[in-house]
């Protein structure tokens, strides 16, 4: 049987290893082809320029070699990416059976002062212990909601005294908490759902943090969550949030823990003598903000304890939204952000649901083509909400959105998939979802936003340089 799983291990190993010479060749001949072009049509324009009646002949050829560059640019940066994923895939293969310990010297050794452990005051505390016994530098971050329990902001101050360390806080924005509590209060979610109250205070944060790093550590496991963590690998490209780089794919995101059973890690956490927060003694097991976690009785699952009040088979804040798949979220009728859905197209799930977002219809997205004369500006995103990279931008579009209410800006979404998409590609300019159009006012046609970077600054630096 060793040896049966040595040889898959290595076919799989071998066949990343091709695709990724492949297409690395792949790149190397799109450079190539590029700067073949470009020199030729760099020729026809020098001589069009010397000759006074071939000038517009010069403009269409320095026209075209940005186009070409663009194109090609764009392929390139496409097909870098399916390289790293693949390589990771492989990384993933090759350590599916190493420690945690192994796993943790491998991500630190790889990026450096460039990754940092997410940690929640709960028993990932294990992770800082095993980038203590590596030897290497290691930084550390945590999310401070303004919600957590006493316990925990003492359980903070004792790892860092402990480690002699210096935990990076992260803070939800104070504009956005103060407007979310003086229009719905501190508990509204009991009443609508976790998500928004996570998407302020923890997401967003999240997501600051992490576009100043290229990995991040975390202390997910399979068995924490069955219904949402059951196939997460020890390394990924992550599927929600980007790095420094920006982009789908900039991020990566390390799981040392993840085959490692709840029952083991307290183990280790006993045997090495580490601190651990109080609230474990009082029957907690996840630990999260205090109004959502409360501790779990004999036989209860760990995650029962967080948000009790919804559905047991999505719990997740928003932070590891990637786990669930398309699969998953159908058969538990829940969104992204764990909450039970409310609206559904064609059975499949949506997306982007807020009353920020308006919600275009065939007829009203024709009818917004046809205006010439809009008083208003529109931003929309064409997209799929299968889709993981239209997924991967929910938070930031939403958010988006939430900034410019009121403000004479209009934000949307049209479904293009399905029977939709030959009608997008023809008449919205639809390559890839997601397709992000710009409509401004005064104006016949809509501009497509060019970039692969969908976070909430460069969104707004695009609308800003068209408005």
């Amino acid at each position: 049987m060793a040896s049966a799983t040595a040889a898959i291990s290595g076919s799989i190993s071998s066949h990343s290893l091709l695709d990724r010479d492949l297409k690395s060749a792949q790149i190397g001949n799109l450079a190539t082809g590029v700067k073949f072009r470009e020199s030729s049509l760099r020729k026809r324009w020098a001589v069009n320029v010397m000759e006074p009646g071939k000038r517009n002949d010069s403009v269409a050829a320095a026209s075209a070699v940005a186009d070409l560059a663009a194109v090609v640019e764009e392929k390139a940066r496409a097909l870098e990416k399916e390289v790293e994923v693949a390589d990771y895939e492989k990384t993933a293969v090759e350590l599916q059976n190493a420690s945690p310990l192994e796993i943790m010297d491998r991500a630190l050794a790889e990026f450096g002062n460039e990754i940092a452990i997410a940690f929640s005051g709960a028993e990932d505390v294990a992770l800082i212990e095993y980038a203590r016994l590596t030897g290497r530098p290691f930084r550390v971050f945590s999310l401070d909601t303004g919600r957590l329990n006493p316990e925990t902001y003492r359980y903070f101050d004792e790892v860092e005294r402990h480690y002699n360390i210096h935990i990076e806080y992260m803070f939800p924005d104070a504009v956005e908490v103060q407007a979310l509590v003086r229009t719905k209060g501190l508990f509204s979610f009991y009443e609508d759902g976790h998500q928004e109250c996570c998407r302020v205070r923890k997401v967003r944060p999240l997501r600051r943090a992490l576009k100043g790093l290229r990995a991040w550590i975390t202390g997910q496991r399979k068995d924490q969550s069955p219904g949402t963590r059951a196939h997460i690998p020890v390394v990924q490209v992550d599927p929600s949030f980007e790095g420094l780089d920006g982009g789908a794919g900039s991020l990566i995101k390390w799981n040392p823990v993840a085959n490692v059973d709840g029952k083991d890690v307290w183990n280790f956490l006993r045997t090495m003598e580490v601190p651990v927060n109080s609230l474990h003694t009082q029957g907690y097991v996840s630990i999260g903000c205090e109004p959502c976690t409360r501790p779990v009785l004999p036989g209860q699952h760990e995650r029962e304890g967080r948000w009790w009040w919804e559905d047991a088979k999505a719990k997740e804040c928003g932070l590891h939204k990637g786990n669930i798949s398309e699969d998953e979220l159908q058969k538990a009728g829940v969104n992204g952000n764990g909450a039970a859905s409310m609206n559904s197209v064609n059975g499949t799930t949506d997306i982007f649901k807020s009353q920020d977002v308006v919600s275009l219809s065939r007829p009203g997205i024709e009818n917004l083509l046809k205006l010439e004369n809009r008083q208003d500006p529109w931003l929309v995103v064409l997209y799929a909400p299968w889709c993981r990279f239209c997924q991967a931008m929910e938070g930031s579009y939403v958010e988006l959105a939430e900034k410019f209410s009121g403000s004479g800006i209009k934000v949307a979404k049209f479904r293009a998939d399905g029977d939709q998409k030959p009608f997008a590609q023809q008449e919205l300019q639809l390559g890839s979802f997601p397709t992000i159009l710009f409509f401004p006012r005064r104006a016949s046609r809509p501009i497509k936003y060019p970039s692969e970077k969908r976070d909430v600054d460069s969104l707004l630096a695009f609308i800003d340089a068209l408005r």
